[in-house]
């Protein structure tokens, strides 16, 4: 008899040779996890290629994120800057008339000014969020 009392069965359960063969290799692989488990937490080196690689791919996606901002600003600005020049060209004086002409001859100044903006505007608020501030 085992210790609990039923005859024909070991310690923990097992119905015979077979069954106890089962447990044993279930319990390998079970040990097999566990090693693993504790051989990627001493990983220091490995931890760390991922922790910078992790924060390498978040860089990036902030990097589009921001472009995209910049572009839009841009946009933004240019539009802003088309419409105040229509209001000028019809009320303004003579001379500013012709500076506006001159600048929506040659937008590409005025979209370069918008980016710039759109990147001052950018920058201030990652400031403020690496600032903690929200």
């Amino acid at each position: 008899m085992d210790r609990t009392g039923r005859a024909g069965q070991a310690a923990g359960g097992a119905k015979g040779p077979d069954e106890l063969r089962r447990q044993i290799e279930q319990t390998r692989h079970e040990l097999g996890d566990t090693v693993e488990e504790l051989a990627g937490k001493a990983d220091v080196k490995g931890r760390a290629k991922a922790r910078a690689a992790d924060l390498k791919d978040r860089a990036g996606a902030m990097t589009v994120q921001l472009r995209s901002s910049a572009a839009q600003a841009g946009h933004a600005v240019q539009e802003r800057a088309s419409r105040a020049s229509h209001t000028v060209e019809h009320k303004a004086p003579g001379p500013v008339r012709d500076v506006v002409r001159a600048g929506r001859r040659h937008p590409g100044p005025v979209l370069l000014a918008g980016a710039a903006a759109g990147a001052v505007v950018a920058a201030g608020v990652l400031r403020r969020r690496h600032n903690g501030h929200r």
